[in-house]
């Protein structure tokens, strides 16, 4: 999928385009990189570029301030990666580097991929942001949760309330994609209580998937007959829950 059609589906206000190229400097000089992230940013790196700029003004909806956080503008920003680039990595320090939400897309030799992630001021360093909670990543391609995801992208169809709501509706549709992918079909939660428990079901449905793959793993090398029927017995109560949590995506 190409970055036009994800950025088509945004459907961004004119007045919020900016289309500038961002240098790399701004990922050294603001990421907080260590040596191999900075070695990463300039091997991985072969295009970072800001698409356009949400504010108050070009959106209609107002700025959010609170104890942790201070949402004044959010950005849209695209990244090209070189073939063998850290992908993951380099979208977390660009959401470090950028002092808004931003929402990227990240082009990589699997496909495209879009990322989102919450800030808060950081409460060792005055004026600056760090991240509030994990980067959110979707792997975009041609099937059908991808494609209602990006249907329910648009700007207009985001909360009103504040930019804080917009950013987190952005976000809920990222969580309906990845419950998407379990299921085989796009929905959104229904209020605030239905999105927080489907995240808490994603959470623990990425924890179990994680353990049984590492069960199985251990149980295709087991030797001893008593330990693998151990491990067996082990799998079969984790993919019990494993489908407890899917039933709740």
């Amino acid at each position: 999928m190409p970055f036009a059609a994800a950025i088509a589906a945004l459907e961004l206000p004119a007045a919020a385009r900016v289309g500038k190229r961002v240098p790399k400097k701004l990922l050294l000089e603001n990421g907080a990189p260590t040596a191999a992230d900075k070695r990463a940013i300039g091997d991985g790196i072969d295009e970072l570029f800001w698409v356009a700029a949400l504010k108050p003004a070009t959106l209609g909806v107002s700025e959010f301030r609170d104890a942790a956080r201070e949402y004044l503008e959010l950005a849209v920003l695209t990244i090209t990666l070189r073939p063998g680039a850290r992908g993951a990595r380099l979208a977390e320090l660009v959401h470090r580097a950028i002092p808004y939400p931003v929402l990227l897309l990240r082009r990589e030799e699997a496909g495209l991929v879009l990322s989102l992630a919450h800030l808060r001021q950081s409460q060792g360093a005055a004026g600056q942001t760090v991240l509030d909670g994990a980067v959110i990543e979707s792997p975009l391609g041609e099937d059908a949760p991808s494609r209602a995801f990006l249907a329910s992208l648009a700007v207009a169809a985001q909360p009103r309330a504040h930019l804080h709501a917009f950013y987190q509706g952005w976000i809920e549709r990222a969580e309906a994609l990845a419950a998407g992918r379990r299921t085989g079909r796009f929905a959104l939660a229904g209020d605030p209580a239905a999105a927080g428990r489907r995240r808490t079901a994603l959470a623990e449905h990425e924890e179990l998937a994680r353990e049984i793959a590492g069960l199985r793993a251990r149980a295709t090398k087991e030797t001893q007959l008593a330990r693998r029927v151990e491990l067996n017995l082990r799998l079969k109560e984790l993919e019990s829950r494993l489908a407890a949590a899917a039933a709740l995506l």
